[in-house]
């Protein structure tokens, strides 16, 4: 809504007004779309008394909350509408129309310059919201910013051209309704089916369901379509990433940053491009040229960091993140960077420049969550174990209200494992699945020891160890749409609708697609931990291939998840019930693949290599036929990137004394010990309390 008498479509689309008007259920009161009426009809004190009745019952009800704020920014109620947004933001962080409804508020109390920031954030949550980037621009406009003025105003000029149903899909997409989303782009592409935008938008919904094929096909056809699209050859860069294609995308960065050589964007995602490849060199150096344009930008120097760190170059890397936050103290990135060294510790200094950051009122969402998580681990290393667990609970609960995850609905997917793969079912693996014995899978939950078993497998010199390779999870979730978008069964149940030959050729594709990432040894390990969701699947596809459970003490494992910021997924671990009932189906599941394929997958206990590497090296070799070679025994020596969180402990010998670390913080994780179940406490000896 601008400052002008409000129209219904500058507050909600008509479709958010159908959706609002079907979530109210009570028909002794107005729906949600009648009460947007009355605002349309500046009837902002009768909205109200029907909002303030809704949110007395339903206290985050969004809608309601944003509709009231949009009645006082109307009555210049500017402290209550300010207040209302506040709520708003803490239930939906990134909802980018509060940001605007802020935007608009502030600018209307003649503040120009915050209103630009929450603008800013407005587009950045959501750049669908023309109302934001036409008064962003204005302003920037008026202050003479003329640079700034004309980047917003290209993003301007991209969303006026862009078809109106690409502009909703763009909403949508932003609000989390992928569905939707995907329905009304599907149905445009239908009738212009070479259009590149919208092939673009179709794949980033892919890409966020992690049907990543399909994402990539799209993008390299609407890139043939129209190779000067920037946005498209970003994405399509991107997405040769995330299948870990790291020559390709090198290939397509190469060729992106010849059309402008001194482009920092450019020069910036060949650098990042250089680092998948190894070529750490070439990316240093292009973050130098990015910066020598661009004098302390702390995104770069953060990304520098990231390359010093990855190489195991530590004294660079820590000053690369302190350059960042010299240049700005709040980027949180930074600070949690450093905490995720594990073996960095804060100054005094440091930590009081946290606490101030902290306690800004304008931090960005973002930066919170990495300042928080940041803290815990200073008043970790410090001993100050309530405040730091705090800390922790903080950035935990900033993740999950981002988070759409369901632990239900999770369980569910995991019992379902259970039910469709029947004897009958898994007996096929060894006729029908490809015959290739290359892969070593390593699985289980993160931060149980999967990097370590990876480090010592990749010590030896008949293993490539490689990353977390998304190949089998991809593979689930394109069987998972190809039921949904035909008639065969969903996954997991279509694995008993596919032929001989379809699992054939899926486990020949992964020995091709993983390729890539092997140096000419005979095995290779992927150590993506979720892949015990899907052991039945590979053992259709891949009979031969070799399973590591690796294992973890509950406790042990679970706070060390819960303290940990994942860069992506494990939406499991924000909260402590979550990430014990998690453990809870992980550990049932594994009995199930334990009783219906024996012998298939060893468990290794984290505390048990902690305690006698060299026999837990043995039996590791042993179950995946590798004669012993003493370099598995001094597997921190070995040279190789390691791109996980524990990549600096993985670089020493092993110690003991993080075995039972969880103690110091045992007060407070009872919510993760009572989800556990009364079977997993009463096999690990946790005592209820």
């Amino acid at each position: 809504m601008t400052g002008q008498a409000p129209r219904a479509a500058t507050a909600f689309s008509p479709e958010d007004a159908v959706v609002a008007s079907w979530r109210d259920k009570a028909a002794a009161r107005p729906s949600l779309a009648e009460i947007q009426q009355l605002i349309v009809d500046r009837q902002y004190r009768q909205a109200l008394t029907h909002l303030k009745k809704i949110l007395a019952e339903q206290p985050g009800n969004t809608d309601a909350l944003y509709m009231s704020a949009v009645c006082r920014r109307y009555r210049r109620e500017f402290d209550q509408a300010l207040a209302l947004l506040g709520q708003l933001k803490e239930l939906a962080p990134e909802n980018g129309r509060a940001h605007q409804e802020e935007g608009h508020a502030r600018r209307d109390m003649g503040k120009p310059d915050q209103a630009l920031g929450a603008y800013a954030r407005a587009c950045r949550f959501n750049p669908a919201l023309l109302a934001s980037w036409r008064e962003q621009h204005r302003i920037l406009s008026q202050n003479q910013r003329h640079g700034e003025a004309a980047q917003v105003g290209a993003q301007l000029d991209y969303l006026e051209k862009l078809p109106q149903p690409l502009v909703i899909v763009l909403d949508l997409i932003s609000q989390g309704k992928l569905l939707r989303a995907e329905d009304l782009c599907r149905k445009f592409l239908r009738k212009l089916p070479r259009h590149a935008e919208a092939m673009r938008l179709l794949a980033d919904i892919g890409i966020r369901f992690g049907v990543l094929a399909d994402a990539e096909f799209l993008l390299e056809s609407a890139h043939e379509f129209e190779p000067g699209n920037v946005r498209v050859h970003i994405d399509y860069i991107q997405a040769l990433r995330k299948r870990q294609k790291f020559a390709l995308a090198l290939e397509q960065a190469r060729k992106l940053l010849d059309t402008a050589p001194e482009h920092p964007q450019f020069q910036s995602i060949y650098a990042i491009e250089c680092m998948q490849t190894g070529d750490y060199d070439t990316a240093l150096g292009l973050f130098d040229r990015v910066l020598e344009q661009i004098p302390g930008d702390p995104v770069t120097l953060t990304s520098r960091g990231h390359a010093y760190k990855t190489r195991g170059d530590y004294r660079k890397s820590v000053e690369s993140y302190r350059a960042a936050l010299a240049s700005q103290p709040r980027h949180g990135e930074a600070w949690y960077s450093l905490s995720n060294l594990k073996v960095y510790s804060f100054s005094d200094g440091e930590l009081e420049a946290m606490r101030a950051q902290a306690d800004n009122r304008d931090l960005p969402h973002a930066d919170r969550v990495h300042l928080s998580f940041a803290l815990g681990k200073a008043l970790e290393d410090r001993e100050e174990f309530e405040a730091s667990f705090h800390c922790y609970a903080s950035g935990n609960r900033l993740k999950k209200a981002l988070s759409t995850y369901d632990a239900e609905q999770m369980t569910g997917e995991l019992r379902a494992q259970r039910r469709v793969c029947t004897p009958e079912l898994l007996s096929r693996g060894e006729s029908a699945g490809h015959p290739a014995g290359d892969p070593i899978f390593v699985v289980g939950l993160p931060r149980a020891g999967s990097t370590l078993l990876e480090q010592i497998l990749s010590s030896h010199s008949r293993v490539d160890g490689t990353l977390e390779l998304p190949n089998i999870p991809s593979l689930s979730q394109h069987l998972r749409r190809r039921g949904r978008n035909g008639k065969e069964p969903d996954y997991p149940d279509i694995l008993g609708a596919l032929t001989d030959d379809e699992l054939e050729q899926f486990g020949r594709q992964y020995i091709e697609d993983t390729r890539i990432h092997r140096q000419g040894a005979p095995f290779l390990v992927d150590k993506m931990p979720n892949n015990f969701r899907h052991i039945g699947l590979i053992h259709l596809i891949l009979p031969r291939a070799k399973i590591i459970d690796a294992r973890r003490h509950p406790m042990a494992c679970g706070f060390s998840s819960y303290k940990q910021l994942f860069a992506e997924g494990q939406e499991f671990t924000y909260d402590l019930a979550d990430l014990g009932q998690y453990y809870r189906d992980y550990v049932e599941l594994m009995d199930f693949w334990d009783e219906a394929l024996p012998g298939k997958v060893l468990r290794v206990q984290y505390e048990e290599v902690v305690d006698d590497v060299e026999a837990q090296v043995r039996r590791i070799l042993d179950h995946c036929g590798l004669a012993f070679e003493e370099d598995c025994l001094s597997f921190h020596r070995t040279e190789r990137s390691v791109r996980t969180p524990s990549s600096e402990q993985v670089r020493r010998p092993i110690y003991t004394s993080g075995l039972d670390y969880w103690r110091n913080y045992e007060a407070w994780l009872a919510p993760f010990r009572d989800a556990l179940g009364e079977e997993v406490r009463r096999r690990y000896g946790i005592g209820a309390q």
